[in-house]
């Protein structure tokens, strides 16, 4: 009888590395592997749990409702009572944002120059709101400017390409509000007048008058960020058209035919200056055979050739503030020609830009750190806003 030849065989089997040897028929005849175990068809089913809300021991629909209540009240209560902590920090944020507004000494001193160009040259010291003196250095490189500017060290002189060379002087007596962080000014003063009532010994506990304060608080903070970040680059801003300096802030006046009109943007101190046209001024005969043939060329910009109604601020000098969702008051008494408004009845008169230059300054440290301060505030009265919509059941917007 032959034997079968058993050849070495490697299995893996559970991670076990197993030789046996490959048996022929007949080994396996003999060693027969026991039968498998035939599967458990009667499996026993999964037990399944429900789960209940049901109260035990068992009240009444009218005692159920009654604590539902309770409960709601005291959330309120302590919703209501963490708000209250929350704006005690929000108050202290908003006094902050109010003293970098103040008009501390000496200010900030920010540099007001053109780029690649000397068209405009010196700098600015912004205190508080306003705007008190602007300072232009000797320049070795532009003869055209007064050699006697030293003696005057509060002006800012100009070289604008459709009007002659000149020099403007603030009045120390007029400073310059700037209509932007007047208004903001406004709204923290009202913002801490709201937060007053709620740091009381007693505050008011109703809910409904909280949202509304808080409210309130969130839209005047929202339009002081949007202020001091200023409108958006690719649009025109038509504030100048109002909000320009009259002549009284300089000595001597300014001409009519030039726009003055201090703004923000990033926290930067922009000015924009615009040489102006009346609508109804005659084109002399030699402009127009110049443009014909080409020697003459306009310069061009985004409000070329367009009329605008223009009249100068009535609240640039601070007698009368800026205020929020209403326009600007106009004074029921007409002043002189040239010195509140571009024409003698004390109307806006058409006007067409014949230049524009725009100059902006580097970020001023205190505004930097105001515009901060009311971004982090807004979120964290925008967090205490939701929660407490979130349990009075209200939706809440942003």
């Amino acid at each position: 009888m032959t034997r079968c030849r058993p050849k070495l065989q490697t299995v893996v089997h559970h991670e076990l590395i197993i030789d046996h040897q490959t048996p022929c028929r007949g080994c396996l005849r003999r060693h027969k592997s026991p039968p498998r175990s035939p599967p458990d068809e009667q499996q026993s089913p999964r037990k399944k749990y429900n789960m209940s809300i049901a109260i035990w021991p068992p009240v009444s629909p009218a005692d159920l409702l009654h604590k539902k209540e309770e409960s709601l009240r005291r959330e309120l209560e302590w919703i209501v009572t963490e708000t209250h902590a929350v704006l005690k920090d929000i108050r202290h944020g908003l006094q902050d944002c109010y003293a970098l507004l103040a008009p501390i000494d000496p200010g900030s001193t920010l540099v007001m120059s053109t780029q690649r160009n000397e068209r405009v040259k010196g700098t600015v010291t912004r205190v508080g709101t306003r705007i008190v003196k602007g300072v232009s250095p000797q320049s070795p490189s532009t003869s055209s400017w007064p050699v006697r500017q030293a003696k005057h060290p509060q002006t800012i002189h100009l070289q604008l390409r459709t009007l002659p060379t000149q020099t403007l002087t603030l009045d120390t007596s007029h400073p310059i509000h700037i209509a932007a962080l007047e208004t903001i000014h406004t709204h923290l003063t009202e913002c801490l007048d709201l937060l007053s009532l709620t740091d009381t010994p007693s505050p008011s506990t109703n809910p409904s008058q909280l949202a509304a304060q808080l409210r309130i608080i969130a839209a005047s903070l929202t339009e002081s960020s949007s202020l001091l970040k200023g409108p958006p680059l690719n649009e025109s801003d038509p504030r100048w058209q109002t909000d320009s300096c009259p002549p009284v802030h300089f000595a001597p006046p300014l001409g009519p035919n030039i726009s003055v009109h201090l703004g923000l943007q990033e926290s930067s101190l922009v000015l924009w200056l615009r040489a102006l046209e009346p609508v109804d001024t005659p084109v002399h005969f030699g402009t127009k055979l110049g443009l014909a043939l080409g020697t003459v060329r306009r310069l061009e910009h985004d409000e070329m050739d367009r009329p605008f109604r223009f009249t100068y601020s009535t609240v640039t000098d601070g007698g009368q503030k800026h205020k929020h969702g209403t326009g600007h008051p106009r004074s029921s008494a007409s002043s002189p020609s040239g010195l509140g408004t571009p024409s003698s009845n004390g109307e806006a008169n058409e006007v067409y830009v014949r230049e524009k230059v725009r100059v902006e300054s580097l970020p001023d440290p205190n505004l930097m750190s105001l515009s901060s301060k009311l971004i982090a505030l807004g979120h964290t009265l925008a967090g205490a806003r939701r929660n407490l919509a979130a349990v009075m059941g209200e939706e809440f917007d942003e």
